[in-house]
């Protein structure tokens, strides 16, 4: 019998996991359907619930439901319960099991898609919010030199650094206390590209020789941040749809038993109009 598996979000039409895990399915030979459902600001729960009575064996959870999906789930990934926000849902008999599989994500892009070893490396992530708290411990775990956390209201990214401290060498402050530092890899998980404004405000030098610029934002055109990387000395630019694919083959992984094989994925997508939107 055919899987059924969803991803839910407010708004999520946009949303590319559909035509992801349709290519998974199909390179793997696993008998899924994979479809988008909206759900009401209000109703996320009843959703989830819904769709779980028909038949659904999980679902993929996008803005704005991730703090949601974390208080619903009744089973948490180490990952999951570090980040507080939960991006996939898998139900089994009793349980709901919550995950979170951004950073993770991004984590393989930046390593195994683009052969950027993190052990040992410089590295500034920007932004405070669930984007940046889902990276954090992954991006610990490969036991950088140092993990910065830089954000426009400087306590948030302190209570961040805090928190995860136990977890690796890890600092924060305001992009003003960024003058006179270079880093090996700068990474975006602001909105700030989402919104189509301008980048934080980095130091004109804040890329180290050969360094790389990571936006977890995608599209057909350059961020706002790539724009600036490129203008300021990164060596390298990268945005999010790597991330997206490879979130999407954890999850595609915890579900089925499978990893498939992401850089066909990735190279589809680059030749589509993808539109412009953060990581899923």
């Amino acid at each position: 019998m055919t899987d059924h598996y969803a991803v839910v979000g407010n708004p999520v039409a946009h949303s590319l996991s559909p035509a992801i895990h349709a290519e998974f399915a199909r390179q793997t030979g696993q008998d899924l359907d994979y479809i988008t459902l909206l759900a009401p600001l209000d109703g996320f729960a009843a959703c989830v619930a819904d769709f779980r009575a028909r038949g659904g064996k999980g679902v993929n959870v996008t803005l704005p439901f991730k703090l949601e999906a974390y208080r619903l789930a009744t089973r948490l990934s180490v990952r999951a319960e570090q980040a507080q926000a939960v991006n996939m849902l898998g139900f089994d008999a009793g349980a709901i099991f919550g995950d979170n599989t951004d950073g993770a994500g991004l984590v393989r892009d930046i390593e195994t898609n683009l052969g950027f070893a993190l052990a040992g490396r410089q590295v500034l992530l920007m932004g405070a919010g669930g984007a940046a708290r889902g990276a954090v411990l992954p991006l610990l775990e490969k036991r950088p030199a140092t993990l910065v956390i830089a954000n426009r209201t400087p306590d948030k990214a302190h209570a961040l650094a805090l928190y995860f401290a136990r977890r690796g060498k890890c600092a924060a402050c305001g992009y003003a206390e960024l003058a006179g530092r270079r880093f090996d890899l700068v990474i975006n998980a602001t909105s700030a590209s989402v919104r189509g404004g301008p980048p934080p405000p980095l130091p004109d030098d804040i890329f180290a020789p050969g360094a790389l610029a990571y936006d977890m934002m995608y599209g057909k055109a350059l961020t706002s941040f790539l724009r600036f990387a490129q203008a300021h000395g990164a060596a390298r630019i990268a945005d999010g749809i790597g991330m997206l694919v490879e979130q999407a083959a954890e999850s595609f992984f915890i579900w089925r038993g499978v990893r498939p094989e992401t850089a066909p994925v990735i190279a589809m997508l680059k030749t589509q109009d993808r539109g412009s939107r953060i990581e899923d």
